[in-house]
């Protein structure tokens, strides 16, 4: 008996869903423009298109982009700045000597990385200051004034960073990569291409760094040099020449004022 009401009961159930589903789906679908202007008369204004990748052409030929894709390409211009810094700067040259110096002293943690490229980072904006004051006069103050379009801004702003990586680039670098690109000669310095001034700079900075590296390690050197002879003379083989010799490079590294030297002398090396 009271099994026949439960199906009963659930028959009459499965029968209204689906009346009521059936109903549903044979609804008619609302028309956009009765409901457009139902919303306008309750008071909501539909929201306007925004130009997002526009693109208008100039009577020059040139085109400009609208500020949403002018932003867009800007973030993906700044995951590149870590390369730029390391790449079109004086701070491959400056890390890479202290490198050199640490290890002529043998110090091997000190001082730290952290340390060390602090100080880099910050001798670097030293010494390019005077290119970042003519980008900033001649780019970024008239673009963010809207004196200039975008594409002259970038050109504004290649063109002292352009002059200051050609100052520092050696000439055998230049022919060396003009004669493996196979591209043609340019009539002057200003004419190099990115595309061939960047490694010749990257080269020509990792020469200059080695050579002053080399300058310093042959004082530290000297010294190794005759703390393990004296040990060898005095029978004393057992003991590493590095915990003798240690203290004495420190002492005469700081006697001699060595880190007022070697940042005077980078900052020399790029004409400071």
């Amino acid at each position: 008996m009271w099994r026949k009401l439960f199906l009963i009961a659930g028959l009459a159930v499965l029968f209204l869903v689906s009346s009521n589903v059936g109903a549903q789906t044979e609804m008619p679908a609302p028309d956009p423009v009765s409901t457009a202007a139902s919303s306008t008369s309750a008071g909501f204004q539909p929201i306007p298109a925004f130009p997002v990748l526009t693109v208008k052409a100039n009577t020059d030929g040139s085109q400009d982009y609208t500020v949403t894709l002018q932003i867009l390409l800007l973030m993906t211009a700044l995951s590149f700045l870590p390369a730029m810094l390391m790449m079109m700067t004086s701070f491959t040259r400056i890390i890479i000597v202290f490198s050199i110096l640490r290890q002529a002293l043998g110090l091997q943690q000190s001082p730290s990385n952290q340390i060390l490229i602090g100080l880099a980072l910050f001798l670097t904006f030293f010494i390019m200051s005077p290119v970042l004051n003519k980008v900033n006069q001649e780019a970024l103050q008239p673009y963010m004034a809207e004196q200039i379009s975008a594409r002259q801004a970038l050109e504004n702003a290649r063109k002292p960073v352009h002059a200051f990586m050609i100052a520092q680039t050696r000439e055998s670098d230049l022919d060396l990569f003009f004669r493996i690109s196979g591209a043609e000669r340019v009539m002057g310095p200003e004419d190099v291409p990115f595309s061939i001034l960047m490694p010749a700079f990257i080269t020509s900075e990792l020469k200059s760094a080695f050579q002053i590296g080399f300058i310093i390690f042959i004082p530290f050197l000297v010294i190794d040099i005759v703390v393990a002879s004296v040990l060898m003379a005095m029978g004393m083989m057992m003991l590493s020449p590095l915990i003798i010799s240690l203290p004495f490079k420190i002492m005469l590294f700081v006697l001699v004022d060595g880190w007022g030297l070697i940042i005077g002398t980078l900052a020399a090396s790029f004409g400071i």
